[in-house]
């Protein structure tokens, strides 16, 4: 036998055998050898590879290591949409998804009578989605969910994990052409804690919780970090797959792990109807805290694949699925003290300070009691042991005080009479549950908040004014109006802390071109209570100056669209206070011209709402709005039920999910163009 074919022989036999046994490993959890008899395998392979590097192949274990590092990660726009779940909170969501569905299946002929739909029931693993492409059996490309239609190109990190095969076992008949694989890349906690022991010893970063560290392990931009890291992988679905279906979501299950590729086995059933649904959810709840792994909730998806056709999809979820949430997590602490932040427009906020807790992922020592009204209908006193709730990434918040453990010096909060800060009055206007320092713009803290709310990015856009130096610009009496910012110099700001002469240069330079804002964009930098952004757009094109809009009387602002008489009455008063009237006319001496707003140049969106969230893959917020305004649809930031369109992007958040509750038709980018192409404005 020629030497060359015997190395070859022994490197397909080595390249199997460590396969087989990663998956004994990272599948089956059954390591059917030692981790020396694997290193020595492993070894030998390294050793005949590196003396026959002409040899090497991409599916080979050792092509795990990781490369150099990328400048940025490339699109991949996914074949099959990457879709979302819709979420279920309450017991009562359960029974109405499930009788939707088995309504629908009836309807269609699908599901006789008094049968009851049957469902594959898995655990929602709290980690990334991912998707998977091999071709002829190769990985040969990895993405991110991103904003459903388009992801981020991770290949050369996801062949680091060991976990994910880089070559399907299994026959040339049973492997597809093409093969897109849906799953959850994470981190088992045990690994995590170890990952944070090493990071710690290293003095990096410490990392939160295990979806973090999972999420920023993938997305490094040096592979060789990710192969580091140690993440697993679970495949829980697929996309384009080459025309081959099986009869029943179970049944494609087992497939892919024929194939080699790992599930979640022993955690998941089938369950009929919906009191079978809340079972399973009962008992993964009753063993959460016993999984080796975090998660968020269950999944119920119908087992049937073609029931799934005949229910289809709605916005960027299914019909045929739904992920029924835990509760938010919550711990107990004590109420060290209870004291109270100013802000802009001089709201007094009660702020409890805690003992540190650990809860929803990261340790919480400050949460919000939002007002006066509900400490008090709370209960909650300075020394109690209160439940904190954090849920993603929500304000933490206390709940409530755990009253069998309150101890007699358990004293009651008293609403301040005068500022911290300024000592101005403290006042509550007559319905309004929130409280307010009278001191307006005398009030050094609502005086920061003001200028950093002015430099914002919807508002004046004053790049590197931020909160550090407004802090110091007003702790030093330096700034005491916005019209103030436009008499700093150079020389003046390169003295101040961490501002070299370089940024004091580029500073002045963006206060410069701030001179000359689209009025709107003034009105918002002013702060009137109850003006956003869109309303400040509205007046702008309205009253056309800001001479005009000061002179109007609360009938003229009524004219306004969706201005009402709370609104009205705001901008009334505004005006009509001296030191307001003041700042407007010194930023006129400054040599701040406002431009009038142009017009919408469609008027195809009018009187659709839209509300935007996550990142989107080629346009910022801005741009997406002011797209949305030209084209005469209006931008809020809250979702309600009057929102038309909720336009999603990568990491959406609460918004998603609420608007999915209301039944908001979704957008993703490419919608929101379609429709902005649809209405003549693109």
């Amino acid at each position: 036998m020629d030497p060359l074919d015997s190395v070859i022989e022994r490197l397909n036999w080595l390249r199997g055998e460590i396969a087989r046994h990663n998956q004994a490993y990272y599948v089956h959890d059954a390591p059917v050898v030692t981790d020396s008899e694997y290193d020595v395998l492993m070894r030998e392979l390294e050793a005949l590879e590196a003396a026959n590097p002409q040899l090497i192949t991409s599916d080979s274990p050792t092509q795990r290591v990781g490369a150099a590092p990328l400048a940025a990660f490339g699109s991949v726009t996914h074949t099959v949409p990457m879709l979302s779940l819709g979420n279920a909170f309450e017991d009562t969501e359960v029974r109405a998804f499930d009788k939707r569905v088995a309504d629908t299946l009836r309807a269609a002929g699908k599901l006789s009578p008094h049968e009851e739909v049957t469902y594959f029931c898995e655990l929602k693993l709290d980690g990334l989605a991912i998707s998977l492409r091999y071709e002829r059996g190769l990985l040969v490309q990895a993405a991110t969910r991103g904003d459903g239609q388009t992801g981020e190109d991770v290949t050369m990190n996801v062949r680091t994990i060991k976990a994910i095969p880089l070559k399907l076992q299994g026959s040339v008949e049973e492997i597809p052409e093409v093969l897109e694989v849906r799953g959850e890349v994470f981190m088992n906690l045990a690994d995590f804690a170890r990952l944070n022991i090493a990071q710690q010893a290293r003095g990096e970063k410490i990392f939160v919780n295990p979806r973090n560290a999972a999420a920023g392990s993938l997305r490094q931009l040096d592979s060789r970090i990710t192969a580091q890291r140690p993440l697993t992988f679970f495949a829980y679905g697929w996309g384009d797959i080459g025309g081959l279906q099986m009869p029943y979501h179970s049944d494609m299950l087992d497939w892919l792990k024929r194939l080699g590729l790992p599930v979640n086995e022993g955690q998941h059933v089938l369950a009929r109807g919906a009191e079978q649904l809340l079972k399973f959810y009962a008992e993964i709840g009753a063993r959460r805290a016993q999984l080796p792994y975090d998660i968020d909730g269950v999944v119920y998806k119908v087992n049937d694949l073609n029931a799934q056709k005949v229910l289809g999809f709605v916005a960027r979820a299914p019909r045929f699925a739904i992920a029924h949430k835990f509760p938010a997590q919550e711990a107990t602490t004590t109420l060290l003290d209870i004291e109270v932040q100013v802000g802009r427009t001089g709201a007094i906020t009660p702020v409890a300070r805690l003992a540190p807790v650990f809860v929803g992922g990261v340790t919480v020592t400050n949460a919000t009691l939002h007002n006066e009204t509900e400490i008090l209908r709370k209960d909650v006193r300075v020394g109690d042991t209160v439940i904190v709730r954090r849920a993603g990434d929500v304000i933490p918040e206390v709940v409530g005080p755990v009253l069998e453990q309150r101890p007699i010096f358990a004293t009651s909060f008293v609403m301040p009479t005068a500022c911290p800060v300024c000592g101005s009055a403290i006042e509550r206007v007559e319905d309004e549950a929130i409280a307010r320092c009278t001191g307006g713009l005398f009030c050094a803290a609502q005086r920061k908040q003001s200028l950093i709310h002015a430099a914002g990015r919807k508002a004046l856009d004053i790049e590197g004014l931020g909160e550090k130096l407004v802090e110091q610009l007003v702790d030093r009496g330096r700034i005491h109006s916005l019209a103030e910012l436009y008499t700093l110099g150079v020389d003046e700001l390169a003295a101040y802390d961490r501002m070299g002469r370089k940024s004091a240069e580029n500073l002045i330079e963006a206060i410069a071109q701030a001179k000359r804002p689209q009025l709107n964009r003034l009105i918002f930098a002013l702060g009137i209570r109850h003006v956003g952004e869109t309303t400040a757009r509205d007046l702008a094109l309205h009253f056309g100056s800001m001479e005009s809009l000061m002179r109007a009387t609360p009938d003229d602002l009524l004219n306004v669209p969706d201005v009402g008489p709370v609104v009205a009455g705001s901008i009334a008063r505004f005006f009509a206070e001296p030191h307001n009237q003041e700042v407007v006319r010194a930023l006129r001496e400054q040599g701040v011209e406002p431009q009038a707003p142009e017009a919408p140049r469609s008027a195809g969106l009018a009187g659709k709402t839209f509300v935007l969230t996550g990142t989107l893959p080629t346009w910022s917020r801005e741009e997406a709005s002011s797209r949305i305004v030209a084209a005469g649809g209006k931008v809020s930031g809250s979702v309600s039920r009057k929102t038309t369109y909720l336009v999603a992007g990568e990491e959406a958040g609460s918004k998603l999910e609420k608007a999915t509750e209301l039944g908001v038709e979704i957008l993703n980018e490419e919608g929101l163009k379609a429709l902005l192409e649809a209405s003549g404005s693109v």
